[in-house]
């Protein structure tokens, strides 16, 4: 019999490519959403990639834990992956509560209303490398100490550890992927790769001629979201749950990957990308490298992606989307 799965933040990159594997799978796939103004729009990732029709879409919010507890009920999910948050790392210093009671007290309110409602259920929590923030080791495992630096790292960790007490307290198989900056043609525009490529599709198409970018130094280990949504669904399917780092295991500096995004269509960054302080950060997370020696030896799972090609495609998408516009 097909399993099913229920998946918050349906209508984000990971949702989307998670959804679109879990339906390739087999799986009936319940996409929880908001009830929203913008609905015509809400679902442009999943229509994007071809699912949007194949699932079926539940209402349902964060901060109500008996509205969660009533879907789990009826629902029964065979997995539950909590991909819902307020995710943008600079949004959380203008709305720290609201960060903290979406991205820490909601994934309490999931695993509150699984454990009471559907206990058999295996849990997937979508972790964060900004946990580490001032990291504490060259390279992060899952054994390296958390030092956030922003109040979503702060609500991701208050999250984690609590996915942890519930899978101790309780007997959940409630598992955390750990992961590090993961991208794609779905990303948001405010995040700093997607800004890039979209910039650079404007640029070359003549639309506009510089971009203002904050840290080019800050370094990162990018990998493509469909990639890592496959480890998502492996951690699910062990007897035992854990937590594991999803990562490549390179880092980039937001300097290079300008370089390879402008390069792609014959142009040097350096006479389109200017530095504006307003985009840098109340405290700078100076480089994220993850270790996922754990994921590749008890999930058997690499990323297959490269920076460059990952780039590229959403360069090649973004130039498509504003051709198309």
């Amino acid at each position: 019999m097909a399993k099913t799965a229920l998946i918050t933040g349906v209508t984000g990159q990971d949702g989307a490519y998670l959804a679109k594997l879990l339906l390739e799978k087999g799986y009936t796939v319940h996409g929880m959403l908001r009830r929203s103004a913008s609905a015509d729009v809400i679902g442009d990732r999943l229509r994007w990639i071809g699912v949007y029709d194949d699932i079926q879409f539940e209402l349902g919010d964060l901060l109500d834990e008996g509205g969660l507890a009533r879907l789990m009920r009826r629902l029964q999910p065979d997995e539950v992956y909590n991909l819902a948050a307020q995710s943008f790392v600079g949004a959380s210093w203008d709305q720290p509560h609201l960060t903290g009671s979406v991205t820490g007290l909601g994934t309490t309110n999931m695993l509150e209303a699984v454990r009471l409602e559907c206990p058999q259920a295996r849990f997937y929590q979508a972790s964060s490398s900004e946990m580490y923030g001032l990291v504490q080791h060259p390279i992060q495992s899952e054994t390296t100490p958390f030092y956030p630096r922003s109040p979503y790292a702060v609500a991701k960790l208050y999250a984690h550890w609590m996915t942890v007490n519930y899978r101790e307290s309780f007997g959940l198989h409630a598992s955390a992927g750990i992961l590090f900056n993961h991208e794609s043609p779905l990303r948001g525009i405010e995040f700093v790769t997607r800004k890039v490529t979209d910039a650079v599709a404007a640029i070359k198409l003549g639309q506009q001629k510089t971009v203002d970018l904050g840290n080019l130094d800050a370094k990162r280990d990018w990998g493509h979201a469909k990639d890592y949504v496959e480890a998502m669904w492996l951690m699910l399917q062990q007897e035992t749950p854990d937590d594991y780092v999803v990562a490549t295991g390179k880092t980039w500096t937001v300097r290079q990957m300008c370089e390879v995004a402008f390069a792609h269509v014959g142009l040097n960054y350096q006479d389109h990308v200017t530095i504006n302080p307003k985009f840098l950060r109340p405290a700078e997370v100076d480089l994220l490298l993850g270790d996922p020696a754990k994921a590749k030896a008890k999930l058997g799972w690499e990323p297959k992606t490269t920076m460059q090609q990952m780039i590229a495609e959403m360069v090649d998408a973004d130039i498509a989307r504003r051709s198309r516009n």
